[in-house]
């Protein structure tokens, strides 16, 4: 398969300053060494806790945020080296769509000029052409003509959803991150939106990394899947593989986690105690072992790597 990003060793530290001097106090380590390749017309899921380090990856690999070091290498380029120009064309090909429908929609425009917005920005005047795409990306996304003559608070959540899903699709665009675009919403409305975003990717052939911290939803929709702890990858792998040969044992503990509604058996579950410890202050070793149920003297000291056991699928464990 043919890799549309590709990234190397990213790193997002934050500076801590104390006082007016702005005197560094120390740094807020959001992403350590990330590496992962998406491919092209798949839907990547991203999976963790809150503070993992998730929505960062998401808003660098848009070059939203300027990450400490790293490459973001999309389609072959860096994008970290764009130039202005190049950075544009970089934003028609590659979208967001927020996770909050309520606040990522300017309530005194209409849906029209919402939509027609990014046209805008991007130096396409031509009206037909303009409108004729409107009516195009409203119809997909399951919404009326009338309605672009209407203002956000006139619509509910999932409706909402559904604009915000359009505006990032107006451009034809090649790459979506879709960071928690379900969590808002009612749990009726939440299967609505992700056939959505699986009918679009089949229609536009789009590729999409789809940030989540619910499993249910990321095993429904995704291609691949990756776990992100304390700002690092701790495995990845095929969907398939992922659900029924896990290996990371807080992979197994976010599983079994997962409600099931009927059981032959008891479920075996790997429990974790605690919270995420500090991204400021981090643990020594393996940043996992102080939560882990399996963890021994050699996690306390040494940090494992990334490794691949099997094709396609890698995890970050001594076990």
């Amino acid at each position: 398969m043919k890799k549309l990003f590709e990234v190397k060793n990213l790193n997002m530290h934050y500076r801590i300053t104390d006082g007016i001097l702005g005197n560094t106090k120390g740094y807020i380590y959001a992403l350590n060494n990330v590496s992962i390749d998406i491919y092209k017309n798949e839907i990547m899921g991203l999976v963790g806790e809150s503070g993992s380090g998730k929505s960062t990856f998401g808003n660098c690999i848009l070059n939203l945020i300027m990450p400490t070091s790293g490459e973001i290498l999309f389609n072959g380029k860096n994008i970290l080296t764009f130039k202005r120009k190049q950075l544009k064309d970089f934003r028609k090909k590659a979208r967001l769509i927020f996770q909050n429908p309520y606040m990522s929609l300017d309530p005194r425009m209409k849906i029209y000029n919402i939509l027609e917005e990014p046209f805008i920005i991007h130096g396409i005047k031509d009206k037909k052409l303009i409108k004729e795409k409107i009516y195009e990306i409203i119809s997909l996304t399951g919404l009326n003509n009338d309605d672009i003559y209407r203002y956000p608070h006139e619509f509910s959540g999932g409706q909402r959803q559904r604009i915000a899903i359009a505006r990032a699709i107006i451009l034809n665009p090649e790459f979506i991150v879709a960071d928690e675009p379900v969590s808002a919403l009612d749990v009726s409305i939440q299967a609505q939106i992700v056939n959505l975003l699986i009918d679009l990717k089949k229609h536009l052939n789009l590729t999409m990394l789809f940030i989540s911290h619910d499993l249910s939803i990321v095993k429904y929709i995704s291609d691949r899947i990756a776990v992100m702890y304390l700002g690092e990858i701790v495995e990845t792998a095929k969907k398939e593989d992922f659900f029924n040969n896990y290996k990371h044992p807080y992979t197994q503990a976010l599983l079994s986690a997962v409600p099931v509604i009927s059981e032959k058996k008891n479920k075996s579950r790997t429990v974790i105690s605690g919270e995420i410890p500090s991204v400021q202050n981090p643990p020594e070793g393996c940043k996992f072992h102080k939560r882990c149920p399996f963890a021994f003297e050699r996690c306390k000291k040494e940090h494992p790597e990334l490794k691949e056991i099997t094709p396609e699928h890698k995890v970050r464990c001594f076990l």
